[in-house]
């Protein structure tokens, strides 16, 4: 095996990526549907991109959405592999160590592995889109024929070097809280983007955005779509230098890849050592104890804190809904586009932290498995879930709403909001119990990813699906919100703050009854969805 090249080697890791795909839809019919569902989705996405760049062709502004385009396209395959669920383990170097892998031949076997999914695909529609919309001329197609697969083998590239070279940081404790950092500003740079985008609106339109453009049209691998613009307009000697620079700074990556997996490959990882010392440190959370009620539900309470605590990805998901729940409505508040109304944004990030409350237990779900033998039991441990999560989402929305009212000066419309926050609460921890007991997905510990290989679709349709019947069961308070503001009874908005407690509690209780039942015979269905990572 000494002597193995790519070219033998790269074989074995698509079929090798494929069995696993494959393997993991055979697993059950829920996973297949729900990764086939989310396939679906994507890729029908990805087509009517397709054909909004196509549709560019001739705008005078079509060179800078595209360069800007796939600028922001290879910033997020450069982030997602590290804080959101992507990829898979087959791509995880540190699996292949013990195998007698010449770390060259290993990185084109990778990257061709790396090709097969639907994330390259999405992109590769993309790339194509912007290729086309920029395209003029048979000398501008030539450059997009060589132009298209530099692009995205410099963002599968990209994605898989910082990766490699953060592979023992990520895995390893203290990195995976570093990384609960990173995740948050990653998170609120996102959120920098959309106000940006909001103010681009209000100023100059895209041509605002051209000497922006002049300069990442010589950044690879928009560097390349900046090369098929260039030649479009005639300039090709400016096109291979641009072309250029996107084959220089793949092969850079390449070669840093490289670099990066010999080092994985052959130095001793000694990240994690020590680390006992710090945990027997800890405090016994006697304090937190003290204020808990007694018995089960105490406990339980304590525990999900505790996860939330000390948990890196668990920390790093309540962090993220804690700084974008505030952000987003103080934001639209300073730009004076705000309303009271967007509050509710904060108490729907922090509910959905009820889904998937099985997978945050991982492997060791085995051992609430053991305490629960009855519906009761379930009903039990699902809402003493849910209590731990008011205990900080309550006094997080009263915070948001305040916050944001006073900035607007909108104090009259504070009680209303309260009591669609509190029924959208409600709503959230019910079909968070539902979910969490039918869709229940793997955490991988020691790993950078976020949902376990081949349970993305799962996990897609567990939050995106929750979030939709969330919103359909508060249909009947924001009917009666509108009604009272129609007909112009505007005395009587402040009985949607009792009444929305009221349907909240309701509506999370019926969410408790419904899941508990399907929670205690579906036990050992979730133990194995829970350990899968």
């Amino acid at each position: 095996m000494s002597s193995q090249n790519a070219a033998a080697l790269t074989p074995v890791f698509v079929r090798l990526k494929l069995s696993l795909l494959k393997n993991g839809l055979r697993q059950s019919g829920g996973r297949r549907a729900a990764y086939i569902t989310s396939a679906v989705l994507a890729l029908l996405f990805a087509a009517l991109q397709l054909l909004g760049l196509i549709a560019l062709r001739g705008n005078e502004h079509a060179g800078t959405v595209t360069v800007l385009g796939v600028a922001l396209l290879a910033i997020g395959w450069t982030v997602m592999p590290l804080f959101f669920p992507s990829g898979d383990e087959t791509l995880d170097p540190t699996r292949l160590v013990m195998l007698p892998l010449r770390p060259q031949p290993l990185v084109g076997a990778l990257l061709a592995a790396s090709l097969v999914g639907i994330g390259p695909l999405f992109t590769l529609c993309l790339i194509l889109g912007s290729a086309i919309a920029v395209a003029h001329g048979a000398g501008a197609a030539a450059f997009a024929v060589l132009a298209v697969p530099l692009a995205l083998l410099g963002c599968v590239a990209l994605a898989r070097a910082v990766a490699t070279a953060n592979t023992r940081l990520l895995t390893s404790r203290k990195g995976r809280d570093l990384a609960v950092l990173s995740g948050l500003v990653i998170a609120v740079g996102i959120q920098f983007v959309n106000f940006g985008a909001q103010r681009l609106g209000k100023t100059g339109g895209l041509s605002a955005l051209d000497p922006v453009a002049d300069v990442v049209r010589w950044l690879p691998p928009a560097s390349a779509i900046g090369a098929v613009d260039s030649a479009g307009d005639g300039s090709y000697g400016r096109a291979a230098l641009q072309l250029l620079v996107s084959a220089g700074a793949l092969g850079l990556l390449l070669y840093a890849w490289q670099r990066s997996l010999v080092k994985l490959m052959t130095t001793p990882d000694g990240s994690t050592l020590a680390a006992s010392d710090a945990s027997r440190k800890e405090s016994g959370g006697k304090g937190l104890t003290s204020l808990l009620p007694e018995g089960r539900t105490g406990t339980v309470m304590l525990r999900t804190l505790r996860y939330a605590w000390r948990d890196p990805k668990t920390k790093a998901a309540w962090i993220t809904s804690l700084a974008i729940g505030l952000i987003v409505p103080v934001f639209n508040a300073l730009q004076g586009s705000g309303t009271v109304y967007f509050a509710c944004f904060a108490t729907g990030m922090l509910g959905m932290q009820m889904y998937n409350q099985f997978g945050q237990d991982t492997s060791a779900f085995w051992m609430v498995l053991l305490s629960i033998s009855s519906t009761r039991d379930a009903y039990l441990e699902l809402r003493a879930r849910a209590f731990a999560l008011l205990l900080v989402t309550l006094p997080y929305t009263l915070l948001v709403t305040a916050v944001t009212a006073g900035m607007l000066g909108d104090w009259t419309k504070l009680p209303e909001v309260i009591g669609l926050a509190l029924a959208l609460l409600g709503a959230m921890l019910a079909t968070g119990s539902v979910a969490s007991a039918t869709l229940a997905y793997s955490i991988p510990q020691d790993s950078r990813k976020n949902v376990a290989p081949g349970q993305g679709g799962i996990a897609f349709l567990s939050i995106i699906g929750g979030m939709v019947v969330s919103a359909i069961l508060c249909a009947p308070m924001i009917a009666l919100a509108i009604w009272l503001h129609v007909s112009g009874n505007h005395g009587s908005l402040w009985l949607l703050l009792p009444l929305g407690a009221v349907y909240g509690a309701l509506i999370g209780w019926a969410g408790l009854k419904v899941a508990a039942p399907r929670t205690a015979a579906r036990l050992p269905e979730i133990l194995t969805a829970v350990s899968t990572g």
